[in-house]
Formats: structure tokens, C-alpha cells, sequence
């Protein structure tokens, strides 16, 4: 259950460039085209999904690495007239760098744990994750991917994740203990593993993938009940990830109502082209328009 008085998540905006802020959503374009949205079908892929917020990329960028050591060895392109001077070369390698224009506050005790955005592959770049202790640094931090692949193009679009944020708590990792104990050891659970095996086997064993559709798949984990009809109270099947309120009154792009559907932030790409191409009419304009010496 929500708590009705929420940990607060701050981002000072440190500059008057912007970088949009979302909540992470449950789709993603791959899991929607696989047959029969068999991916989508995965509660535990879904649910991982929209833990956290996105950080979206604002302009089109593809880059190339020779496969040097030294920042000068990866190639970034951006269109015409595109100011990307947030997104660098910085530390060689094949990483790509983008700086990160907030300084975030989390409540004492919690970190940031900063990554790609969750199950979404790209072809020839992984993203670097960190954790960073927001709750007293007062230092921004940026987001990087490492190229893996020489002389392959990557592209990131406008409006695509770039990176997703969430807090945790610090030090609670640490006060786990893992164990390993043969199964025998409780009763109970081996007993709901046993009736969930068993159905298992008896599912695979009938299973026709040219005759199967939605409904002749098994739900119980979906719906939060075990093979032997026991059912989880507080069972989750999706995050009501809160909305980001903007009090800065300066981003152009509107919040989005609803979750995004089909490939994550495509909405909002049109969006930036249009203000990218607007921003290079008028520099046009007012160049021809100035005085000449």
C-alpha cells in the first residue's frame, strides 16, 4: 500500500538546460513484438520495468568508436545545428557522457542508484550504473554508456531513456544474511513447490505453441496465488509510479497522463525535432536580420 505521505525525491535544476523526468513505464517495443506479446505476458519483466524514473534524452545523437583508448576515439554526430554540448567524450574508452543537469536530493539514509533503463537492450552499447549518496553530496553526477562494438554506429533519439533512477535504502543490502538449506528443511514450502512443479510438467507436457493464445497460459503467479490456491495479500501487478511535479515553470514538453505505450518516450521525439528545427530557424533569421559590419 502507497504510503499517503511520500519520501521526497528532489532535482534542483542546475542549469537552464533540461533533461525530462518520467516514471519509468511497464512497456517495452521488444516485449511487444514478440509472439503473442509473450514477453508482456512476464509480471516479473514488467514489474522491473517501472522501477524508478527515466531521464530522456532531448536530441538525436549517434556515435562511433575506433576503438581507442583516448576520449578523441569515439566520433559523436548530431544533426545540423543541434546543441549537444551536454553529451561528450569525457573519459575514452568508447564511453559516451552525458551530464546530468539536476542535483538530486534523496531523504537521510538513501541513495540513488542510477543504471540504463531496465530491459532495453542496444545493439553496441551498455549502460554503466552507479549508486550515489544523495542525501548529503552536493555534486552532480553524469550517465555513461560503454560502446562495445568498433566501428559500429550507435544512435540515441530524442525523447529515448537514457537513464533510470531510483532510491535505496542505504545499508539495508547489508542486513541480509543468504543461506542455503536443502528444501526438506521446511516443510511448507517444499510442499506449495512440489504442487507448483507438478503443474509445471503437466502444462509443458500439453503445451502446442501453434494453438496456444492468452488465456491457456498460467496466471498463478500473476495474479499473486500459488498452485495450491494460496493467495498473497498484497500482491503487485503493476507500480503506480508517482508523476514528477515540476515547480520550475520552465519545461515545454507537458507530463504525460498515462503511461507510454509501444516504444518508451517516441511521444515526446517529435516534440524535441520540432523545437530543435525551430530554434535553427530563428538563429537563421536573426543572423540575417543583424547588422553587418
Amino acid at each position: 500500500m502507497m504510503d499517503p505521505k511520500p519520501g521526497q525525491l528532489t532535482a534542483f535544476s542546475i542549469s537552464q538546460h533540461r533533461l525530462r523526468l518520467i516514471p519509468a513505464g511497464p512497456n517495452r517495443h521488444w516485449m511487444q513484438q514478440t509472439q503473442d506479446h509473450f514477453a508482456d505476458r512476464c509480471l516479473p519483466l514488467r514489474i522491473a520495468n517501472q522501477v524508478g524514473w527515466f531521464i530522456l534524452n532531448d536530441v538525436d545523437v549517434t556515435a562511433v568508436w575506433n576503438g581507442s583508448e583516448r576520449p578523441t576515439g569515439l566520433r559523436i554526430m548530431t544533426a545540423a545545428g543541434a546543441a549537444a554540448d551536454h553529451v561528450k567524450s569525457h573519459f575514452g574508452y568508447g564511453i559516451l557522457t552525458w551530464s546530468i543537469p539536476y542535483l538530486f536530493r534523496t531523504p537521510p539514509g538513501y541513495n540513488l542508484y542510477v543504471r540504463g533503463p531496465t530491459n532495453a537492450p542496444k545493439d553496441g552499447a551498455c549502460p554503466l550504473d552507479g549508486v550515489v549518496e544523495t542525501d548529503w553530496a552536493a555534486a552532480t553526477f553524469t550517465m555513461n554508456w560503454k560502446l562495445t562494438c568498433i566501428g559500429l554506429p550507435v544512435s540515441f533519439l530524442a525523447g529515448e531513456p537514457i537513464a533510470m533512477i531510483m532510491p535505496v535504502r542505504r545499508g539495508e543490502l547489508e542486513n541480509f544474511e543468504m543461506t542455503i538449506r536443502n528444501l526438506k528443511a521446511d516443510p511448507e514450502v517444499e510442499r506449495e513447490y512440489a504442487a507448483w512443479a507438478k503443474s509445471r510438467r503437466e502444462f509443458l507436457q500439453a503445451f502446442d505453441p501453434p494453438k496456444q493464445n492468452r488465456s491457456n497460459w498460467q496466471k498463478d503467479y500473476f495474479f499473486g496465488n500459488t498452485a495450491l490456491g494460496t493467495a498473497f495479500e498484497h500482491h503487485q501487478t503493476s507500480l503506480k509510479v508517482r508523476e514528477v511535479v515540476d515547480e520550475t515553470g520552465t519545461n515545454s514538453i507537458p507530463l504525460p497522463s498515462q503511461p507510454m505505450p509501444g516504444n518508451i518516450g517516441t511521444k515526446y521525439r517529435k516534440q524535441r525535432i520540432a523545437e530543435q528545427f525551430a530554434r535553427k530557424v530563428l538563429r537563421k533569421l536573426r543572423t540575417a536580420l543583424s547588422p553587418r559590419k
